[in-house]
C-alpha cells in the first residue's frame, strides 16, 4: 500500500465517515463474499449445470423452503 499517512486527528469528521464506511464496506465483502468466485468447475458441476439450465422443470421458491423445512 502506498497511500499517504494522515493522523486520524487531521480528518475531517466527513473523511472519517468515509474512511470508516469503506473499512467496513471492506470487512463484510470479506466476510460475507463468496469463497468459491472464480474457482474452477469439476466437469460433473459443470454437466449437471448445464443439464439443469437445459431442462424445463422449474421449482417456487416455497417448494424449495417445503423441501429444505425451512420457513419465510
Amino acid at each position: 500500500m502506498n497511500e499517504p499517512s494522515v493522523p486520524v486527528s487531521n480528518l475531517s469528521l466527513a473523511e472519517l465517515k468515509q474512511l470508516v464506511e469503506g473499512l467496513v464496506d471492506d470487512r463484510l465483502r470479506t466476510l460475507l463474499g463468496d469463497p468459491d468466485l472464480g474457482a474452477p468447475l469439476g466437469e460433473s458441476v459443470r454437466e449437471r449445470l448445464k443439464q439443469s439450465l437445459s431442462s424445463t422443470e422449474r421449482l417456487s421458491g416455497d417448494e424449495v423452503a417445503d423441501t429444505l423445512g425451512l420457513r419465510w
